[in-house]
Formats: C-alpha cells, sequence, structure tokens
C-alpha cells in the first residue's frame, strides 16, 4: 500500500475497530471470566498468526535475544495491559473512569518519547495532546457527574490497577519501537501473543474459576475479538508504531472513547447531549492536530 495512503487511512481505521472493544467487553462479561476469556482470544489470535506465518514461510528470528524482545513485548503491551483493565472495569471500576484512566498512555508517551526515543515533540503536538484531553473530559462529563455517590474509596486498588496497566503499554510501546524493528508482523505477534500467555493463563488459573458460558453472544464476542481486536487492529498499531513516532500513534487512543460512544449511539441506544458531541468535535481537532505531519 502507498505510504501516504496508509498514514492518512490506518490512524482511524485503527481507532474505529479498537474502540469496538468496549463493546466486546460490555456482551462478554456476563458469559466468561475476564483473564479466561483473553487467555482464550490470545490463544486461538496466536494460533491463527502461527499457521499464516508457518505457510507463508516467514522468518522467524535467529537470536535468542530476537525472541526475548519479542515475548517481552507482549507482555508489556497485551498481558499487563489488557488483563488489568478488564479486571479492574470487572471489580467495580467504572468504564467511564477506566477511559479517562487511557489518557495516561497518551501524555506519558509525549513526555517520555524525548527521553525515550529521542523524538522531537513539537509545540503543535503538545497542543493537540492537551486539546485531546480536555475534548475527552467534556465527552466524558455527564457519566463523571453521574458518578458523584460511587464511593471512590473502595476502588483505590481497581483504579491502581487500571493506571499500572496503561503504563505498562505505553513502555511497552517504546521497548518494541527499540528493540523490535523489522520482524516480520505475523511471526512479531505470534511471539506476543505466546508471551502474553505466560502471564494471563497463570494469572486465570489462580484468580478465577476460568468460566466459559459457550452461548452464541460469546461465540461471536470471541470471534470478533480475535479476527478485528488482536489481529486486524493490533497489526494496525504495530505498523503505526513501526513506521511513526510513538508519540503520535499513542495520540490516537484519546480518540477511542469518543468513538466508542457514538457506537453505544448507534448499536446500543445510549443518549448523547450536544455537550459531548462538542468534546468530540474538540478531541477530534486536537488528535488531528498532534498527529499531522
Amino acid at each position: 500500500m502507498n505510504m501516504k495512503i496508509f498514514d492518512r487511512i490506518a490512524p482511524w481505521l485503527f481507532v474505529l475497530i479498537w474502540s469496538t472493544g468496549w463493546i466486546a467487553a460490555k456482551f462478554a462479561a456476563g458469559h466468561a471470566d475476564v483473564l479466561t476469556f483473553i487467555s482464550v482470544r490470545y490463544a486461538l489470535a496466536g494460533g491463527l498468526l502461527l499457521i499464516m506465518a508457518v505457510a507463508a514461510g516467514a522468518r522467524w528470528p535467529k537470536t535468542r535475544a530476537e525472541w526475548l524482545h519479542n515475548c517481552v513485548c507482549g507482555i508489556l503491551i497485551h498481558a499487563l495491559y489488557l488483563g488489568p483493565l478488564w479486571w479492574a472495569v470487572a471489580h467495580g471500576l467504572p468504564a467511564t473512569i477506566s477511559a479517562l484512566l487511557a489518557s495516561i498512555q497518551p501524555i506519558l508517551s509525549t513526555v517520555l518519547a524525548p527521553l525515550l526515543q529521542n523524538e522531537r515533540v513539537s509545540s503543535g503536538r503538545w497542543l493537540g495532546v492537551v486539546l485531546g484531553f480536555f475534548g475527552l473530559i467534556i465527552v466524558l462529563s455527564p457519566k463523571l457527574l453521574g458518578l458523584a455517590g460511587v464511593d471512590f474509596s473502595a476502588l483505590i486498588v481497581p483504579i491502581v490497577i487500571n493506571c499500572l496497566g496503561m503504563v505498562s503499554v505505553t513502555l511497552g510501546t517504546f521497548y518494541q519501537k527499540r528493540f523490535v524493528k523489522n520482524a516480520d508482523l505475523r511471526v512479531m505477534t505470534t511471539l506476543q501473543y505466546a508471551g502474553a500467555l505466560v502471564v494471563i493463563l497463570p494469572a486465570a488459573y489462580i484468580l478465577e474459576p476460568m468460566r466459559m458460558d459457550w452461548s452464541l453472544t460469546l461465540i461471536l464476542t470471541l470471534a470478533w475479538s480475535v479476527l478485528a481486536l488482536s489481529l486486524g487492529a493490533v497489526f494496525l498499531l504495530l505498523l503505526l508504531i513501526r513506521h511513526g513516532a510513538v508519540s503520535k500513534a499513542a495520540v490516537l487512543i484519546f480518540l477511542v472513547p469518543p468513538t466508542a460512544a457514538v457506537q453505544a449511539y448507534l448499536l446500543i441506544g445510549e443518549s448523547l447531549t450536544l455537550v459531548q458531541w462538542l468534546g468530540m468535535a474538540v478531541t477530534v481537532f486536537g488528535v488531528a492536530l498532534a498527529i499531522r505531519k
């Protein structure tokens, strides 16, 4: 694909697909334990990628260091990100708070980019990050106001776990940018999911009864999670990291909650106020400003 076309389409396609994860999590929650569902998702995605890589004769790492770097990326980007995030929501953290905590990643990425990756972060990108953050707050404001009666003291542990997940995925993107540069995407992602399973599967066994209610809803949700999220969206994210700045790719996370809100409005019937639409416009403008060349 022409790189100019890729640069224009890929970021928005990634956001569109990745934001469906919120709805997928909502459908899966009543039919499976969180970490068990993620383990099955990663196992199926890794298995499909392994078949694709072997069938295509893809190049596999030749050194122990290359294998290790890919597995470490999987632990940081997949296991210690999605596992804690879903666990926190399953243990009482409102999805709105979790969505707001997601803003830690683009902000932290922008702060760390000059230190860890020698990236030059322009004033325009900083302005875009600030606008994206405030736009996100506007979008989430009605639901944040509805949390007035929530006992936040009981949510300290889920909030900390959620924050640790965002820090992990931030460090994982920098780690991949530095140590995993030219690997075949099928091979790289296969090894990442293998590394993630080493952490997620034992955690599921220890912390959960590993319940899976094999209903049609769960099967369809799992299929979408594997094919669209774990393969499609993750491939796009890895390509964005490989071909661009880490801070630039991270800013796209600001768009995920607003896009999920629109999807919930269209698919589930949740309401959206004029203020929220305004907040989305501010967020989109901020992200467009931050990722422009």
